[in-house]
């Protein structure tokens, strides 16, 4: 059994605050500035260059994908770390699309977050061949999979409403009408079990600074299942990617399995605050922090809807048609959010009026949903969010 207790006391959460937020970008695991400065010092101020072979960094973004396997139901060898989200859905969408080449349908849905739309239809241009998107409503994803479909590209839980897929159901769908599916775990990893090769997925991306707790800018994931790894030409066929990286082949060579999906050269830095997070991975049952999750979501809704009647449930009110978030909708959704902000609450805001709010349970508990019910309540009850400088709209929402 999973002691949440325990794992709280591992990340440094400021005094006064409470984290709803965890779902955008995770809270510093305290591990994580001893682990990069030894990175730093011990190794790149020691070792120099030879830290690539000495310290492993080369071999970094395999070993720790392996350890990301293990919480998304992946087998051993079939994930890999490196480069940003956006690329790893470019490179799975593009290795996907020439493993189904006499199709040219793509389906997506149209709540999925903006940029896997936005490389889905960059690739399209780029290949010019006469591919089309289509974007169905989410709930009508399972009508739109016809025998014309080359690929499904979903996002396995919505950025704005915490609305959750169904992987297993829609995967079978999928293969039955002869297309691949590639899902975007963004908002599901380090969220709830998941079971990929269960589930026969074929292709899964996902980031490592939400839920994973690796730090802004924290690298990517993407996993190729076993039977597609040896077949799939990467479009963007870095050096890293290629079999013999060190040879400088001016011609391209993929590298076996899944070591063809790195394109350039791992953030060892990054990585050594990953490594850190991960640490605390290896003592989270999945299905317990599921469990908890689910416990802390609901009592969030209850206490809401019970003190705030402006505010509307924008996320699914079943709790397994939910992930770890909870979403509240509101025309001054913005100001709510920084008045809340503003008394130590953090969530964040979606366009356009969604109050957006994370449930972590390695550190978030009962007593911290409760305070920000309350809190809530205060700024609902009393208009504390109608001052102009609640209004004013910063860079980031």
């Amino acid at each position: 059994m999973t002691d949440f207790a325990a794992t709280k006391a591992m990340f440094h959460l400021p005094d006064g605050v409470i984290y709803l937020d965890g779902n955008s970008l995770g809270p510093l695991p305290l591990a994580a500035p001893e682990r990069v400065a030894e990175m730093m010092t011990a190794q790149w101020g020691q070792m120099l260059i030879t830290g690539w072979n000495k310290a492993g960094w080369m071999a970094a973004p395999s070993a720790m994908g392996d350890r990301i396997a293990r919480l998304i139901g992946a087998p051993e060898g079939s994930v890999v770390l490196g480069d940003t989200l956006s690329i790893k859905v470019f490179q799975a969408l593009a290795a996907a699309l020439s493993l189904r080449p006499d199709r040219r349908v793509i389906v997506s849905d149209s709540g999925n977050f903006p940029t896997d739309l936005y490389m889905a239809n960059g690739l399209i241009r780029a290949l010019d061949k006469g591919h089309e998107l289509r974007t169905p409503a989410p709930e009508d994803v399972a009508d739109a999979i016809g025998e014309d479909v080359a690929v499904l590209m979903l996002t396995h839980v919505d950025y704005r409403t915490g609305r959750m897929h169904d992987m297993a159901d829609l995967t079978a769908r999928a293969h039955a009408a002869g297309a691949l599916v590639i899902w975007d775990l963004a908002h599901s990893a380090g969220a709830l079990p998941l079971d990929l090769a269960g589930c026969g997925a074929d292709f899964a991306v996902g980031c490592t600074y939400k839920y994973l707790n690796s730090g802004p800018g924290g690298p990517a994931f993407i996993h190729v299942a076993p039977q597609h790894a040896g077949a799939v030409e990467p479009v963007l066929s870095g050096w890293l990617g290629h079999d013999a990286p060190f040879a400088f082949d001016p011609d391209y060579r993929p590298g076996p399995g899944i070591e063809r999906m790195r394109v350039g050269t791992p953030p060892v830095i990054q990585m050594a605050a990953l490594d850190a997070a991960l640490d605390i991975w290896d003592s989270v049952d999945m299905q317990a922090l599921r469990d908890r999750s689910v416990e802390l979501c609901e009592r969030f809704i209850e206490g809401v809807e019970a003190r705030c009647p402006d505010l509307t449930l924008a996320s699914p009110r079943v709790a397994a048609q939910r992930g770890s978030q909870v979403s509240f909708r509101h025309p001054e959704g913005y100001a709510i959010m920084q008045a809340l902000i503003a008394r130590g609450v953090i969530g964040d805001f979606r366009a356009p009026d969604i109050l957006r709010f994370g449930f972590t349970p390695l550190y978030i508990d009962a007593d911290d949903v409760d305070g920000a019910v309350n809190h809530l309540a205060e700024v609902m009850e009393g208009n504390h969010w109608d001052r102009p400088e609640y209004k004013v709209r910063a860079a980031v929402t």
